[in-house]
Parts: structure tokens; sequence; C-alpha cells
């Protein structure tokens, strides 16, 4: 009894459902548009106006007249071919009447006032069952692109790390230099003026001698230079000797 109660719970929500569904894509017709449900000027005016929409089950007909000069019979095709308004479907005799279509097939009506049936005032349309609505293919996402690598951000107190030390050639280690002791000749003594020279500056040379090129070194005095000296020195020590004998 359960199951057999769920079950009837089923079907009617469904129902409901596919109802609602179908109230929410019904479309609602005005009968001739602007003309409106009235003696039109040409017989295939209301067939014109069909052939131009699509009717399905749910849709709404809407029928605009004035009450008491026109009327609206559904009735059956022998009845529309001959214009009869004997037996009819229905029949409304107020304006405006809306009429749901709530099965598929050939639907028929016409006016019953006088002769507005065969001047052109009466409608057929044919009702189909809605195609199906092919299910919507899901859109296409974008490949998502990998983010580039980032290096990972150093923590706060962590030492930075330490680039390796660039090795730079090694240059020839240069030679020390001999240092002077203490008390050690010079390895290049300047040569000392010699006596008789003023101010230390080399004599001119000798007599008959080439000049001195300036620039060039004069060639150091010999034995012979310094024997005036001497002979002056022996004159001076002889005269104080023989001062003291007398």
């Amino acid at each position: 009894m359960e199951l057999g109660g769920g079950f009837v719970l089923c079907v009617v929500l469904l129902a409901a459902v596919a109802e609602l569904v179908g109230r929410a894509t019904a479309a609602t017709y005005v009968v001739g548009d602007n003309l409106g449900w009235n003696v039109p000027s040409s017989v295939d005016e209301y067939s014109s106006w069909a052939s131009r929409h699509v009717f399905t089950p749910g849709d709404v007909l809407t029928f605009n007249f004035v009450t008491g000069e026109h009327d609206v019979a559904e009735v059956r095709k022998a009845a529309y071919d001959e214009c009869s308004s004997n037996d009819p479907i229905v029949l409304s005799t107020v304006g405006p009447w809306n009429t749901t279509l709530n099965s598929t097939g050939e639907h028929y009506y016409i006016c019953t006032f006088g002769r507005h049936c065969s001047l052109g005032q009466k409608l057929a349309i044919n009702v189909t069952a809605p195609s199906p609505t092919p299910p919507a293919s899901p859109p296409m996402l974008p490949t998502p692109t990998p983010p580039p690598a980032s290096s990972p951000t150093p923590m706060s107190g962590s030492p930075s790390p330490v680039p390796p030390p660039t090795q730079m050639p090694r240059s020839p280690a240069p030679t020390p230099s001999p240092t002077p002791m203490s008390g050690s000749p010079s390895s290049n003594p300047s040569p000392a003026p010699m006596p008789g020279s003023p101010g230390g500056s080399p004599s001119p040379g000798t007599p008959g001698g080439a000049p001195t090129t300036p620039g060039e070194l004069s060639p150091p005095p010999g034995n012979s230079a310094m024997l005036p000296t001497v002979s002056a020195t022996l004159v001076v020590l002889g005269s104080v000797a023989l001062g003291l004998i007398m």
C-alpha cells in the first residue's frame, strides 16, 4: 500500500510539473491581429494569418469581437466547409473569447451570424506537437594555463642564500726586493766631488783636449792631476820644519 501511494503521488507531481512547463512555454495568439474577429476584406484573410504561425498544445487563441455583432463556434470539418452552425462543439456569444488548444490536429472556427462565414469569417488551424529540444552542449572551457614557477620567498629571519664566490685567476706573487742592510754601502753610491772644483761640479776638460759635451760625464782624474796638490803640501811641511830648526 505504501508503494502504491508513493507511485500515485509521483504521477501527480509529474503531471503538475508538465502542466507548469506547458503553461510557461505556451503562446497567446490574437486571431487576425489588428483585424480581430470580423468580416475580412478577402475570403483567405484568416487562412493567410494561420499560415504564419505554428500552434502547439497549450497555446491560447483570443477572438476579439463585439458582443451581439459576431460570435465564435468551434465546429467539425464538414460544418466548416458548409458554413453550418448545426451541432457546434463550442459556441461563444460574448466577446472577447479565449480558448486553449488542448489537443493536436485540425481545429475549425466560424461565425454563425448571417453570411459572415461564407464571406471569409472562418478559421482553420493545425495544432502540432512541439519538436523535442536537443540538450544544450556544455560550454567549452578554456584549458587553464599553468602559472609560471616562482622562486620560494625566504621566510622572515632565515638567512639569505649566499651566492658562490667567483673564482678569480691567480696573479703571480711579486718577487720581494732585497732590503739594504744597516751600515752597508749603497749599491749605487754617488761620486764625491773632487777637491778644487767649485760646488762639486765636474772640472773642465784638460787644455788641448776636446770640450766635454753637456750631458756626458767627464772621466775621473788620474794620478797626474793630484801631483800639484802633493807638491804644495810638501813645500808647506818643509817650510814649517825649517822654521822649527832655526
